[in-house]
């Protein structure tokens, strides 16, 4: 968060929710017209990118010298990643979706989930859908913690702006769900139930990348690398759509653990502080 700068988080969200949804809500009626093409793909696309072009945007429109630097560093200077936490980086989302599946042994699941998966849940036109992860991993972070949580952060308690940031980011997939042969698309169309899991299940993995990139000192390469790693964790074993509901359950515990363990920090006002001089 730089001080001496007016974050405009209302410019920001509103920007990028309008771009998203015109371009995805475009390219969920091609999706069903393309004849399985995958031209809906062309728009789709754009509309990932939408967190990281209107974060450029109000960057360098800002004229801002300290925000562009500060961009620009946390993006490239590896060494922001503090040793401390790799640990808890690599593991905590790999753990969760462990946890979840011998949980679910207890309610009758089966072993099978350990098994790596076969092949991906969904499909994504001619782009390949490992290359889709990594792209929404890198586009979504680099808008997400290039300017949008700051934007929230100068105005709020971390606490509030985990929060108010995860709930913006859940709705911000919505139009997913229209996108034939999307992920979203394929678990509404299999049960309600494990399509709203899916959004709430967002806002506390929102809560746990947060805390991420702040204990490494904001990095946007630590957020980007630790959500691709979640995009890995939900694909890579085949783990059942009732597994993940109760992944969402053990999520919810693991973001409430850290906020117990770092409420200093959450609960802190000492940065609003700072940014009002």
């Amino acid at each position: 968060m730089i001080p001496n700068y007016n974050y405009k988080p209302g410019i920001y969200y509103l920007s990028t929710f309008i771009i998203t949804y015109a371009l995805w809500f475009a390219g969920a009626y091609v999706s069903f017209q393309d004849g399985g093409d995958g031209l809906y793909m062309l728009l789709m696309l754009p509309g990932l990118m939408a967190p990281f072009l209107i974060s450029i945007v109000m960057i360098i429109g800002s004229k801002n010298v300290d925000l562009r630097r500060d961009f620009v560093n946390r993006l490239i200077n590896i060494r922001l990643i503090q040793p401390k936490i790799l640990p808890v980086f690599i593991l905590i989302m790999p753990l969760s979706v462990l946890a979840s599946i011998f949980i679910s042994l207890l309610f009758g699941g089966s072993t099978s989930q350990f098994q790596l998966a076969e092949g991906f849940s969904f499909s994504t036109g001619f782009v390949p859908v490992l290359l889709l992860l990594l792209l929404a991993a890198g586009f979504e972070e680099l808008g997400w913690r290039g300017y949008a949580f700051d934007s929230l952060q100068s105005r709020h308690t971390y606490f509030k702006a985990s929060l108010i940031f995860s709930i913006l980011w859940s709705l911000w997939h919505f139009p997913l769900m229209f996108v034939n042969n999307s992920y979203q698309y394929e678990i509404f169309h299999e049960s309600v139930w494990y399509g709203a899991n899916f959004f709430i299940s967002i806002v506390p993995m929102g809560m746990i990348i947060s805390w991420i990139c702040i204990k490494n000192r904001k990095s946007i390469m630590a957020a980007i690398v630790f959500h691709f790693i979640v995009n890995m964790s939900q694909e890579i074993l085949d783990i059942s759509q009732t597994t993940k509901c109760i992944e969402t359950v053990v999520l919810i515990i693991v973001a409430a653990a850290i906020i117990a363990y770092d409420r200093e920090m959450f609960f802190s006002r000492e940065h609003l502080a700072e940014g009002a001089d």
